[in-house]
């Protein structure tokens, strides 16, 4: 799930139509969004998240309520219990109005940690005074080290499910209905994992180190900890030789996927020419672009300037480009961040799908942008040749009647001719 206390709250309410943009742009990712109230950690209760959010009930009623209104998928919740049974069922009744679809309740005070036995009257009560499904947390210690230990925590508490964290971190075969591996086979089936999806090895060593528990000072818990890469981890768990296999299959399958990469095919979308590209701005001299050689092939080619349409959408602010050269229409299919960026994708699509160059670092030279210009030399054209070059761009747009358009990411009216000067000045550029 996701979790959405990942930023302090208090802006989450300030700023909640900014939130909420955020929630829906990647609502569609994840199968439910989750809110957790019930986090006892310091960096957490600090900013006003997790915890702290327990004694201001106001302030989780509005943003429950916020969330459950804002986005499709299903809102949940986690809390701890509160000083009082009383209290706590009386909070838990005013987040069943807010539309969740479930609350999980940990069956701790705030200031208890792992060490203090889990309130399974508590969770009980709350879930005796609902009608959502309530979900019993807590039990990983003390109740739940076996898959038929989770029932009876569920009996024991009333609840509908479980939900475990350390249980399952300490051992994940907890799950298994024929009990519970030993432990040294499921870290080694762990590695494994880690190592086929290039784990961090970070990541990797904490499990691990979770795995071992009581034995992380170990000597094989030392030589994990002293490990940096997931090969050195191997070496601790004698994988070395799968690692290696592991590494030489991903290498031939990467050396595969190199070879056979085609570029990109175009679709037709309507009247528009498509192609999944992005620009990048590394892989062009800084005095050259796409948009630059299209204007030149243009020219060359004795068409009217390309032409730009640019639109934007509202979710993330991101620009997309429909390029018209010749009377027909290109576009990239990925979103850009700028709208610059977004008119260069289109060119670019327009110069694959014609087989023109576009001026990439490698490139042969095509003769469409003088040698100067390309190695980024001063003075890269005769001052006097783009000053008559300019004036005859000029006189032929200020001939050429036609409504305003956007051209070369400017907005143009062939009634201005100093403003057409300027979009040639930027294409030549």
């Amino acid at each position: 799930s996701c979790v959405a206390s990942t930023v302090p709250v208090e802006e989450c309410l300030r700023r909640h139509h900014v939130f909420r943009l955020c929630l829906l742009f990647r609502e569609q990712d994840v199968a439910a969004i989750d809110v957790n109230m019930g986090c006892p950690k310091e960096y957490s209760t600090k900013g006003g998240m997790g915890a702290a959010l327990l004694s201001n009930p106001d302030k989780i009623e509005a943003i429950l309520k916020k969330l459950v209104m804002g986005v499709s998928v299903p809102v949940t919740c986690k809390i701890r219990i509160l000083p009082s049974l009383e209290e706590t069922v009386s909070l838990v009744q005013r987040i069943e109005k807010t539309g969740v679809a479930a609350v999980a309740v940990h069956g701790r005070f705030k200031d208890e940690r792992p060490r203090h036995p889990v309130h399974c009257d508590y969770i009980q009560a709350v879930a005796q005074a609902v009608s959502i499904p309530v979900i019993a947390n807590g039990g990983s210690l003390d109740l739940v080290k076996t898959n038929s230990d989770i029932e009876k925590f569920r009996k024991a508490t009333g609840t509908s499910s479980v939900m475990l964290a350390r249980a399952a971190m300490w051992n994940p075969s907890v799950f298994c209905n024929q009990g519970p591996l030993p432990v040294e086979k499921v870290m080694e089936e762990y590695i494994k994992y880690a190592i086929r999806y290039d784990n961090h090895a970070f990541n990797t060593k904490y499990c691990l180190c979770q795995m071992l528990r009581d034995k992380v000072e170990s000597p094989l818990g030392k030589q994990v900890q002293a490990a940096q890469t997931n090969a050195e981890i191997s070496e601790a768990y004698g994988l070395q030789t799968f690692y290696q296999e592991i590494q030489q299959d991903l290498k031939a399958k990467m050396a595969a996927l190199q070879s056979s990469n085609q570029p990109n095919k175009p679709v037709i979308d309507g009247d528009v020419t498509t192609m999944a590209v992005k620009f990048e701005r590394r892989d062009y001299p800084p005095q050259i672009t796409p948009k630059m050689f299209l204007l030149e092939w243009s020219r060359k080619e004795k068409f009217q300037q390309p032409q730009y349409e640019t639109a934007q959408r509202s979710q993330d602010r991101a620009f997309q480009s429909t390029v018209t050269v010749a009377n027909k229409k290109y576009r990239s299919s990925l979103w850009e961040k700028s709208k610059k960026f977004a008119e260069q994708a289109s060119a670019i699509v327009c110069l694959r799908v014609l087989g023109v160059p576009e001026g990439r670092i490698g490139e042969e030279d095509s003769g469409l942008v003088c040698k100067r210009k390309r190695e980024g030399k001063p003075n890269s054209c005769s001052e006097e040749g783009r000053s008559k070059k300019l004036h005859v761009d000029i006189l032929q747009e200020a001939e050429a009647p036609g409504p305003t358009v956007e051209m070369n990411g400017d907005e143009q009216n062939p009634a201005t001719p100093p403003k057409q000067a300027e979009t040639s000045r930027e294409a030549l550029s």
